[in-house]
């Protein structure tokens, strides 16, 4: 009785590791297919709303139009950026060989021994060729963007179709739910969107004042960096502070002064990250942070940048689809982070 009754849940578990399997290995698909979705939801209301003024198809121009637009500023501000600190890099590669060298010296001369590889192998290009990669990953997103352009363009065609197909008597009764819970899903990223790009361009524009009041070279950079990566919970921020950092060090060449940027960089993200963002999403989008910081690690792993930046959007997607059956609410409850345990209904 025991095996016979366990049985659903073993080929439940086969089941999703098959699934996450195809969505690994198949990624240069679903990737796209599901930013193309996420864009779809954000830009919807757009499309509806000029479909009341004018025909469709110039609708469509239109609402591509502006979401090309804001996806290029975005991605462009994440290339100027690195491909400025690429070019510091570069002309100032050896001041981090220098300041490598003394600590290394330093560290020996206090009983801490450099691992000897580690010593011989060391060379600064590699974070050089790091910035340069990273830049040229950007820039070179080309064909990715042309097939969500795609996707978006056919998926604006038939959303409404689509909502006429999922309310027919023969889709009933779960075409109703679906289709609720597709409009709140919606709903839900709208705003999540919407308070992310606030608090982004707050972050870009703190970040560039504090580098121009701190004395930090690039400071525009800097500002330009930490907007577009704000994007990415916990990863982006990180990464936008710890550059900074890492430069500091080699333009003041003194580490009370990098401590310094780094507590100002950490507390900024701080304010704007746990304080100010939170307060403006509400309780709607309440979810609880282990799942936000397991939900960026899971699908960066699966799908690198992209499944970072995501991450949270499929989670909320998840756990709508969660609360339509009474089955799997209580990962409704574990995943939320609101003080009921509840993931309030609604934008």
């Amino acid at each position: 009785m025991a095996v016979r009754d366990s049985s659903p849940i073993v080929g439940s578990l086969v089941a999703g590791i098959l699934v996450l399997g195809l969505l690994y290995y198949a990624q240069s698909i679903f990737v796209p297919l599901v930013f193309s979705l996420f864009i779809i939801a954000l830009v919807w209301p757009v499309q509806a709303l000029l479909q009341q003024w004018m025909p469709k198809l110039l609708a469509l121009l239109f609402t591509l139009s502006v979401t090309i637009f804001v996806i290029i500023a975005v991605g462009s501000s994440v290339a100027w950026g690195m491909s400025k600190l690429g070019q510091w890099l570069f002309a100032n590669a050896g001041r981090y060989q220098e300041i490598y060298a003394d600590w290394t010296e330093w560290l020996e001369e206090h009983g801490i021994a450099v691992a000897g590889p580690i010593a011989d192998r060391f060379d600064v290009n590699w974070l050089v060729g790091f910035t340069q990669e990273l830049a040229g990953r950007v820039n070179s997103f080309a064909g990715f963007a042309l097939l969500v352009f795609v996707f978006v363009m056919l998926g604006l065609l038939e959303v409404e179709d689509f909502n006429r197909r999922l309310a027919s008597p023969g889709a009933q009764p779960h075409g109703v739910r679906v289709l609720s819970a597709n409009r709140e899903i919606g709903a839900k990223l709208r705003r999540f969107m919407v308070v992310r790009t606030f608090a982004s361009l707050l972050t870009g524009f703190v970040v560039w004042a504090f580098a121009l009041f701190a004395g930090l070279e690039l400071a525009a950079a800097w500002g330009a960096i930490a907007f577009a990566l704000n994007y990415i919970p916990f990863l982006g921020p990180f990464v936008a502070t710890a550059f900074p950092t890492l430069f500091a060090i080699a333009q003041f060449e003194s580490w009370q002064s990098a401590i310094l940027v780094f507590i100002g960089l950490n507390l900024i993200q701080f304010i704007i990250g746990s304080y100010l963002e939170p307060l403006l999403t509400g309780a709607s989008l309440a979810i609880s942070p282990f799942a936000v910081i397991f939900s960026v690690f899971f699908w960066s792993f699966m799908w690198g940048v992209s499944g970072a930046f995501i991450g949270v959007p499929i989670l909320i997607a998840f756990i709508v689809y969660c609360s339509l059956a009474s089955s799997s609410t209580w990962l409704v409850t574990l995943l939320s982070g609101g003080p009921s345990g509840k993931f309030a209904a609604g934008p």
